[in-house]
């Protein structure tokens, strides 16, 4: 059968958007990974689905998978494509929409100049919420890698972050810490992994090291994450500005308890079918 798709992306972060709604199909890991092929198919970082609801209260269930196949519980850059998707595609004429993901409920608002914000939910501190062990709750956590100590947060936005800050993200260990940090067993369902540059108060840069993927342009909740952590720890004031290699993300947070308001936008790339 042949299964319409669109490819879309969110300041560089890419993805294959499929509706489950007016098609069906079922789609299992071995798809996601030959269609993720950046050289022999369609090339993404995640694939999302949109589903009915199963929830009453909601408009539509929102499935992420990474390019290797498993499933994961949030995107916030695929939550902004989610919101534009299903607008373009006529599901729905609602310019907010309630939405089902593996880690509760949120909220995407699109706004009159185009952009789309995010309400991300309270972000998650407790080590057995994100998950990470650790005793007790803390602003950062020494963790061993490899002989050495390196610090850092630890956040959930839906999905587990670890945020290091760093002096400069061009010099920064990307690729050889954040490969290590995502399989370490103190993370037991893996993690992202955030380096941050502080700039100012209201300003900084991040690269972010995403389980399953690799270094992606862009991260949504790894931007949340990092300025959660920024934040909490009195390195920046809200409202945070996150330049990321693929572009730049507005953060809000009022602190412990409220949610994380995410503002970015959202582009359709092509139209395409794909044989299934």
């Amino acid at each position: 059968m042949l299964l319409r798709f669109t490819k879309m992306h969110g300041i560089g972060n890419d993805f294959m958007v499929i509706d489950l709604v007016s098609q069906h199909a079922h789609i299992q890991a071995k798809h996601v990974r030959q269609w993720a092929d950046r050289h022999t198919g369609i090339g993404f970082d995640q694939l999302l689905i949109v589903e009915p609801p199963r929830n009453p209260d909601v408009d539509f269930r929102y499935r992420i998978f990474n390019a290797d196949g498993s499933e994961v519980e949030q995107c916030g850059n695929g939550a902004r494509c989610f919101a534009r998707f299903v607008l373009d595609k006529r599901l729905t004429t609602k310019r907010t929409v309630r939405v089902e993901t593996q880690s509760g409920v949120i909220e995407l608002t699109i706004r009159p100049d185009g952009q789309i914000s995010v309400d991300m939910g309270a972000p998650r501190l407790q080590p057995t919420e994100i998950p990470f062990q650790a005793d007790r709750e803390a602003l950062s956590y020494p963790v061993e890698v490899q002989g050495r100590t390196v610090e850092l947060a630890a956040v959930s936005m839906g999905n587990p972050h670890a945020v290091l800050r760093v002096e400069a993200i061009e010099s920064a260990p990307v690729h050889e810490l954040g490969a290590l940090l995502e399989q370490h067993p103190r993370f037991p369902q893996r993690v992202n992994v955030g380096f941050l540059q502080v700039v100012d108060r209201h300003n900084a840069r991040l690269r972010v090291w995403e389980r399953g993927a690799g270094e992606t342009q862009a991260c949504g909740t790894g931007a949340c994450a990092a300025a959660v952590a920024a934040i909490r720890q009195g390195w920046m004031d809200s409202p945070v500005q996150i330049e990321l290699p693929g572009g730049r993300l507005s953060i809000e947070w009022a602190g412990a308890g409220q949610p994380v308001i995410m503002t970015g936008p959202a582009v359709r790339v092509y139209e395409g079918q794909v044989r299934l």
